[in-house]
């Protein structure tokens, strides 16, 4: 790498490259429906504050960020960079090469990086096919990252994927960092619009402005569909004194008043969250949050805690209601203990959002009609249904092909777009047909409508912000017209 700043340290610029996000043929909406902060990046951007080094973040979803991939590039240029991180997932990574390319034509100085989910399950392979790229980073980027801004000779980094002559040579993996109370908060700061322009999904708090955080790191579970190419298996955690800081620090720095959590075994380790929602409760930060749980890792008590403690909803992961699709692609999951759970989180106060996703190998249209049953008879306060997408990194990539048709197009896949169609459904058109039946009839259910009108008020701030974006809220809804598909 070359070039300095003026006391020595790198100028670098961290860009969260933006990808497609909605259906093709159709405008982009995603970004005016539910705006999240590039967790990972504001994570790296306060390491490397850390060391002193000059950091621009660029989040080319951000607010009033052009579309437009050379004004992206010109933005970031017009920072004279001697380093431009990205951090990429599947459907972005076009974008990310090709404004690295853009920029290593620009000025062959400039060292690019990238990082993220699709890198970590490639690999090699992908340097490969992108010379733009002078580096991958592998795994979690936080140390990797500050030791190559920092002068760090490039063979003795671990996590790191690099060229050395013609050939791809992948460095030992980087072990993930055991303690992460070490690492900073999120540059928040660097963020343009923030908190402002970052919401949270429309009628899910009920108090403005929101963010998000991450507590966790790793999972114990191994679902079917779930790539943990980057924080890999076992659980890691912030502690209950580190969260409640960070909570405060949202809270006083930049008058957050709500918090989404997207952990994904938030109360995994039980004894944590007793604590911070006793802290909660004894030092109040007129904050509330909302978090997702697993069949299994909740009681009673603690959900009567979380209430206590200003949580507003519980997020449930389910996936199908089909018996022999749970079994196979989300283990340890019975219906009848989702029943019981989100009987259990309704009866303690708290909303309940089931995660569903349609369109997983095996789906048929009986699964299909057997979850959207389930969904309305759950009574739930709220859903998401994703698109079933393949990524590498996932256990049932390698078949993945045998099980049905798929159109590796990265750019579609992103939970979005249906470039998977099982065999047991006989084309693409008709699965995006069950889906806007299925998304129409929960948002038509007369039950839902009736938790919905009696909440109305609490919502006032999301329906304002839905009346001022109407124009491009309705085109999203004719995405769910019958008979309309992608």
């Amino acid at each position: 790498m070359t070039g300095l700043s003026t006391n020595g340290k790198k100028r670098i610029a961290l860009v969260h490259p933006r990808g497609f996000n909605w259906l093709p043929g159709s405008r982009d909406v995603t970004d005016v429906a539910n705006r999240m902060a590039p967790q990972g990046l504001l994570s790296i951007a306060a390491c490397l504050l850390q060391e002193g080094h000059d950091v621009f973040l660029y989040d080319c979803l951000g607010p009033g960020v052009s579309p437009d991939l050379n004004v992206q590039v010109k933005t970031v240029l017009a920072y004279q960079p001697d380093l431009v991180g990205f951090s990429a997932t599947t459907s972005s990574f076009p974008d990310a090469a090709e404004m690295a390319g853009k920029i290593k034509k620009a000025s062959a100085a400039i060292s690019t990086v990238c990082g993220g989910v699709h890198v970590s399950a490639l690999m090699g392979d992908l340097l490969a096919a992108y010379p733009a790229f002078d580096f991958l980073c592998a795994g979690e980027g936080e140390d990797t990252l500050t030791e190559l801004a920092g002068g760090k000779t490039p063979e003795e980094i671990p996590g790191l994927i690099r060229r050395q002559g013609s050939e791809v040579v992948v460095n030992p993996p980087r072990s993930p960092i055991p303690d992460l109370d070490t690492l900073p908060f999120p540059a928040y700061e660097k963020l343009k619009g923030f908190p402002k322009d970052y919401h949270l999904p429309l009628f899910s708090y009920v108090h403005t402005p929101g963010a998000t955080m991450i507590t966790s790191r790793g999972c114990m579970y191994s679902c079917s569909y779930c790539d943990r190419s980057v924080f890999k298996r076992g659980f890691r955690y912030n502690s209950a004194p580190y969260i409640y800081e960070h909570m405060n620090y949202l809270r006083t720095r930049f008058g957050v008043r709500h918090v989404n959590i997207y952990d994904d075994l938030f109360t995994f380790d039980r004894k944590r969250i007793v604590e911070l929602c006793e802290t909660l409760c004894r030092r109040p930060l007129g904050m509330n949050f909302n978090c997702a749980v697993r069949v299994g890792h909740t009681d009673d008590a603690l959900l009567s805690m979380l209430k206590e403690a200003g949580c507003l909803m519980v997020s449930l992961g389910v996936e199908s209601a089909d018996p022999q699709m749970l079994a196979r692609h989300k283990s340890g999951v019975s219906l009848e203990a989702v029943r019981d759970t989100v009987k259990r989180i309704q009866d303690a106060g708290l909303r309940a959002k089931g995660l569903f996703m349609m369109g997983l190998p095996g789906e048929t249209e009986e699964s299909i009609r057997k979850t959207s049953d389930f969904i309305i008879d759950l009574g739930l306060d709220d859903m998401n249904m994703a698109k079933f997408t393949p990524f590498p990194g996932a256990p049932l990539w390698p078949t993945i092909r045998e099980e049905g048709m798929f159109e590796e197009d990265w750019r579609l896949m992103n939970c979005l777009n249906f470039v998977f169609v099982p065999r047991g459904i006989e084309s693409r058109e008709r699965l995006d047909q069950l889906y806007n039946g299925h998304v129409k009839r929960f948002y038509s259910d007369p039950g839902w409508r009736k938790k919905f009108r009696d909440r109305l008020w609490e919502h006032r701030h999301s329906l304002l912000y839905l009346i001022r974006h109407l124009p491009s809220f309705w085109l999203a809804k004719r995405q769910f017209e019958p008979g309309r598909s992608s």
